[in-house]
């Protein structure tokens, strides 16, 4: 059949934005190249025009300069047609990737939300209260467990307010019992001597004094 009809060309894969998008930035590149070389004829053919006197030949050469820069004018208008073109594509292959980007998120979020509620299924919310008031209950007679241990026994009942009396009672007994006599006999005592034994000497009432500053015993 195909000997007949003959066999029909593969077709091309679709255009890639990406791919447009490097061409024609490549062509804007290619251009603007053209542009930068008559920028060097423009400043060649003003260079030569500032040097010659009026007549026939600086109006030829400057018939020539005047082509170059329509030339130029009209590269520069088709760069800036190519950048627009290249920003628009950009535009859309981004608003593009963002959409693809957004389908993938919210697959993701499907995906992840089957697989929460399978796993939600294997939860049973009546064990877990059960688990807990188990819990509960278990800690309450440990609770229980650790008061009886801690009971004591074989001890007599007493009265709280008497014993509050008491020991009210017993503070005013300590309060009472505080005799603070022996540190007025302390300091009625003589102070250390501060001279050698047996040296003598008058204070200041005039009278004569041991090493202890006590009064000194006329012998008999």
């Amino acid at each position: 059949m195909n000997r007949i009809f003959g066999k029909g060309k593969p077709k091309e894969p679709p255009p890639n934005m990406s791919d447009m998008i490097t061409k024609v930035d490549e062509r804007g590149d290619s251009i603007e190249k053209k542009i930068a070389k008559l920028d060097v004829d423009l400043k060649k053919y003003k260079d030569q025009m500032a040097k010659m006197r009026e007549g026939p030949a600086k109006n030829a050469l400057k018939q020539k300069a005047l082509r170059v820069l329509k030339q130029k004018k009209m590269y520069e208008q088709q760069v800036g047609n190519l950048r627009q073109q290249s920003f628009n594509m950009e535009q859309a292959n981004y608003a593009t990737q963002t959409l693809k980007d957004t389908q993938a998120t919210v697959k993701a979020m499907q995906i992840g939300m089957k697989e929460m509620q399978k796993e939600f299924k294997k939860i049973n919310i009546d064990q877990i209260e059960d688990i807990q008031d188990e819990m509960a209950d278990m800690l309450e007679q440990a609770d229980e467990v650790q008061e009886a241990l801690g009971r004591s026994y074989g001890t007599p009942d007493i009265d709280e307010d008497e014993l509050e009396a008491e020991l009210e009672a017993l503070g005013d007994e300590i309060l009472g019992d505080e005799d603070a006599s022996y540190l007025d006999d302390a300091i009625k005592a003589p102070s250390a001597p501060d001279k050698e034994p047996g040296t003598e000497s008058i204070n200041k009432d005039g009278v004569l004094v041991d090493e202890f500053g006590l009064p000194k015993i006329p012998a008999s």
